[in-house]
């Protein structure tokens, strides 16, 4: 599979630079990623060795994560969060999988440094699930332990960027006195997934997003999707736009304190923008489908509070308010 796409991509665009990210089902064992050199991290290396410096090619060899200077001023990280998911039975235990934490900290560090701004890439997202009440996607001692990371480093981190859910969300990482420090996408999937608890899928989604030239800020983003049900009564493909971001909300730019006042606005009782949200959320499988009680808490309070304590209290909050 990740032969297939690297070669897919590089036939189809050759002179695009590509920066990967690995994923929990890009292993097998499924989601048991190792802490060591492997023969699927070699075979990676080997595959994206076109887009990678040699020096990325070193870490992603010796545990699956990497970072690269993009351009003068901006280094992109990748990390491996799949050594933090909860069934990755290989590294339970580990204080520091592949030391991994402590390069993260040494990377940021000397880009803080440098002054170079950071995006950072991964698959597992930090936070809590938008749909899963007080779960996290990775083993919660390690969401606290990133969470107090990047909030260490807001000032030189741009954006975060995950995938995993299969569904489009966003997150904001308030600091400790709840100010609003980074914006954080979850990008919805090619794949649909449907899990048997759940009334709604995913349409096939891609992303591309406009950022500031001169300091890497996020300004907007532009949300594009397949419609399956469609697709396969034309039997063929029809990528459409299903958003742009500050359109369809409003907004100036998605910068965190943008991404802040606009989730506030989630908590009103009947918020318009709240259910245009979870429309985009299942990237327009079924407007009809409503999320309110629980199903709503959940919602809003995974954009806004992604360690424990916040989480918690949100949730308590909330708890059979009228949202």
């Amino acid at each position: 599979m990740i032969s297939n796409m690297t070669h897919t991509i590089r036939q189809f665009f050759p002179q695009l630079p590509v920066y990967p990210a690995l994923g929990n089902h890009d292993y097998w064992p499924q989601d048991q990623l190792p802490v060591n050199e492997n023969d699927i991290y070699e075979a990676v290396a080997k595959l994206w060795s076109p887009w990678l410096q040699p020096e990325a090619l070193v870490t992603l060899r010796k545990g699956g994560f990497y970072s690269q200077l993009i351009k003068p001023g901006l280094r992109l990280v990748s990390l491996n969060t799949n050594l933090y998911y909860s069934p990755n039975k290989v590294t339970a235990n580990m204080s520091d999988p592949a030391g991994q934490y402590q390069w993260l900290q040494d990377t940021l560090e000397l880009s803080r440094q440098n002054m170079e701004r950071v995006y950072v890439i991964a698959h597992v997202p930090i936070g809590y699930l938008p749909y899963a009440k007080s779960t996290t996607a990775m083993r919660e001692g390690d969401n606290e332990r990133l969470v107090d990371i990047f909030r260490n480093y807001s000032d030189i981190i741009q954006g975060q960027f995950y995938g995993h859910t299969h569904r489009d969300s966003l997150m904001v990482l308030l600091d400790r006195k709840g100010k609003p420090v980074n914006s954080i996408f979850v990008t919805p999937a090619v794949t649909p997934y449907r899990n048997f608890l759940e009334q709604y899928s995913n349409n096939p989604g891609i992303r591309m997003y406009l950022y500031n030239s001169q300091d890497y800020g996020l300004q907007d983003l532009w949300q594009f999707y397949l419609n399956l049900t469609e697709a396969n009564q034309e039997e063929k493909p029809n990528w459409r736009l299903e958003y742009v971001m500050t359109k369809a909300f409003g907004i100036k730019d998605i910068q965190p304190e943008s991404l802040h006042e606009l989730a506030l606005k989630f908590e009103a009782p009947e918020s318009k923008e709240f259910q245009k949200y979870f429309t985009y959320f299942m990237v327009s499988y079924n407007d009809t489908i409503t999320c309110t009680e629980e199903c709503k808490t959940v919602q809003v309070c995974s954009v806004h509070f992604l360690d424990h304590k916040s989480y918690s209290e949100c949730v308590q909050k909330l708890k059979g308010g009228d949202l």
